[in-house]
């Protein structure tokens, strides 16, 4: 899952960022409302964590943006030294899902965070199916015929975008955009890459599905015997 942190404190900005993504997230890290502004309008996110206090606007007015008509229901916690009653009901009032003050555990923020993205509504069903293979994404687990799967968190990530495909085609962009964050090193061929190491961990498992690579395209998964 792809996590928009914005804050401005370096230092904490990196040690968030480093957490989240350690614990399997790939994280778009910046500083600046601006930045935010920047990111949201070229990437796909899962969820967004926003400090109030940035330099150049208040981060309520990011909130209010994609909180806004007509935009996606991007879940939102707000992460902030404000610890005022009167700051939390405004920000829960204005969309917020949490709020978290600062200081705080990290292992809370990100079980926090996990409750959110859990939450009814967020992209709709907690487990993917296809044939024998299954994919918790509350979770991160697949399992094929009950068995457990072990993939990365990324090949984790490639498998939920295509199961939510329900074996339409999911173009190379979309997929590099849910995959990897702006400063991961990407190679050309990174992504082919992981849908072959997916590919093969499904064929070992004896999963009954396919992926099909439409070149110069994307992929897609869809039911049947393994090749």
């Amino acid at each position: 899952m792809r996590i928009l942190l914005v804050e401005d404190h370096e230092a904490l900005r990196e040690i968030v960022g480093g957490h989240l993504a350690g614990r399997g997230f790939a994280v778009d890290a910046v500083a600046s409302a601006e930045d935010a502004r920047s990111a949201l309008a070229i990437a796909a996110y899962d969820a967004l964590i926003l400090d109030l206090g940035l330099p150049d606007a208040d981060g309520m007015e990011i909130l209010r943006e994609v909180r806004g008509p007509g935009a996606d229901p991007l879940p939102a916690l707000i992460l902030t030294a404000r610890d005022a009653l009167e700051d939390r009901i405004r920000g829960l009032n204005a969309g917020a899902d949490d709020y978290i003050v600062k200081p705080f555990d990290l292992a809370e923020l990100e079980a926090r965070l996990r409750a959110v993205l859990r939450r009814p509504g967020l992209r709709d069903a907690t487990v993917l199916t296809c044939g024998t293979l299954a994919f918790d994404t509350a979770e991160r687990t697949a399992t094929v015929c009950g068995a457990r799967l072990d993939l990365s968190r990324r090949e984790g990530d490639l498998l939920e975008e295509l199961l939510r495909a329900a074996s339409r085609i999911v173009v190379k962009d979309t997929l590099e955009g849910r995959l990897y964050a702006f400063d991961d090193p990407v190679t050309p061929n990174a992504l082919e890459a992981a849908v072959s190491r997916l590919r093969k961990k499904l064929a070992a498992a004896g999963a009954d599905v396919n992926i099909e690579t439409k070149r110069g395209i994307g992929y897609r998964l869809f039911p049947g015997d393994t090749a």
